[in-house]
């Protein structure tokens, strides 16, 4: 397979699939670039050495026109980060997309309009594909945060070239961070697993149970674990078909000697409100019309000790309601301890859009080793699944 490092796109144009997904406000202003300049090391290795990018991306779930899902509201950002006059083509297929295409000379950008204005991108369509393919020599795939779906501008582009393609910068580093966690782990690995519903996570958990040596569990899933083993949860959200699943994992996790360890106390509110009345209770004795929306002070003590006690750290998924200040102690401070423990020599790997999020909003981006760009892929790759992005680029055939 082809390497970014020392490829000679000299003359070439290169067609990147990128992950341009951003946040716009009414504006139509970007409020996160952090997508955007995670593809600059790409682009600028392709244009300063002699070769032309068309770049595509989706923005949004549209599923025709629409002017506030276009991407033209990027390219003024896009030129200042490669300073570069980036030309935007008012579609991502037709004659004059393709003349546009044709015409690049070396060391010039190009952005395609929005894939997903064409129903054809998100069905894989092969000949909306081969329109695609025809604006590009070779094929660069950057875009991880698409890498789990066999979309038409992903999977199905990439088997358009047979030899003409390769990762991207940023691919090549989700894939190595990912691989030096899932196979080359120092110990003790330990992962922190948050979010909603264990329903979304328990091919991920049971994966990790056969390599981490801690296993720490947060967020409103831990109550389905709670209520598993027979604590009185309140109001709080569980999966109540999902019991005897979480009684399976914990049961697993003692068979292959993982230290589960489950949040011992909690931040109780009587609503799901900023405004609620609150306090702190264990986390099996939450009384009826109360509901957990944090882990307790115990609890951020026992975390943390286990987090700055490790070498390896994975981390997905909120371990509270975060977005309210009420309920964000527990999550700023487990993200403050993996910050401690990466400055501490540990490697560290956060992913998940919530996970992202509070790490930007308490500052701590550049204190962690990396931050996955792509939480659904990041996701699927760790339970071992075949990602069509990948399997694509690296000439593996997929089932559309």
């Amino acid at each position: 397979m082809k390497s970014i490092n020392n490829y000679d796109f000299s003359g070439k144009r290169a067609l990147v699939r990128v992950d341009f997904n951003v946040p716009l406000n009414e504006k139509n202003e970007i409020t996160d670039d952090n997508r955007i300049r995670a593809a600059i090391p790409t682009i600028k290795k392709i244009v300063d050495t002699g070769g032309s990018a068309v770049i595509m991306s989706h923005l949004g779930r549209p599923k025709e026109y629409k002017e506030k899902y276009s991407l033209k509201h990027i390219v003024p950002h896009l030129s200042k980060l490669t300073g570069k006059n980036v030309k935007f083509a008012p579609e991502c297929i037709g004659e004059e997309t393709f003349n546009m295409a044709k015409e690049l000379k070396p060391g010039e950008i190009m952005l395609l309009e929005n894939l997903r204005f064409f129903k054809e991108e998100t069905q894989g369509n092969r000949e909306f594909a081969k329109k695609l393919a025809g604006l590009g020599d070779i094929f660069v795939n950057d875009a991880f945060g698409t890498a789990h779906r066999a979309h038409a501008s992903t999977a199905c582009v990439a088997e358009c070239f047979e030899e003409e393609k390769m990762f991207g910068y940023l691919m090549e580093k989700e894939l190595k961070s990912m691989d030096k966690v899932l196979n080359r782990a120092e110990k003790p690995f330990s992962a922190i697993i948050g979010g909603a519903k264990v329903s979304e996570k328990i091919l991920v958990i049971e994966k990790l149970l056969n390599q981490v040596d801690n296993l720490l569990i947060g967020g409103g899933m831990a109550y389905t674990f709670v209520k598993a083993k027979g604590g009185e949860t309140g109001s709080s959200a569980t999966e109540d078909e999902r019991l005897e699943i979480a009684e399976n994992l914990v049961s697993f996790a003692e068979k292959k000697g993982v230290n589960l360890v489950l949040p011992v106390d909690n931040v109780i509110a009587d609503k799901f409100d900023n405004d609620a009345n609150t306090k702190e209770t264990p986390i099996d004795k939450i009384p009826v019309g109360w509901m957990g929306l944090d882990i307790g002070t115990e609890s951020v003590e026992l975390f943390t000790s286990v987090i700055k006690n490790s070498k390896t750290i994975l981390w997905n998924g909120p371990l509270g309601v975060f977005e309210m200040p009420k309920f964000e102690k527990g999550t700023v401070s487990i993200a403050k301890a993996i910050a401690e423990a990466t400055t501490n020599g540990a490697f560290s790997l956060v992913g998940g859009g919530d996970v992202v999020g509070a790490i930007k909003k308490y500052n701590l981006q550049d204190q962690v080793s990396f931050i996955s760009t792509g939480g659904g892929a990041m996701l699927e790759y760790m339970e071992g699944k075949e990602l069509p992005g990948i399997e694509a680029i690296r000439g593996n055939k997929i089932n559309h």
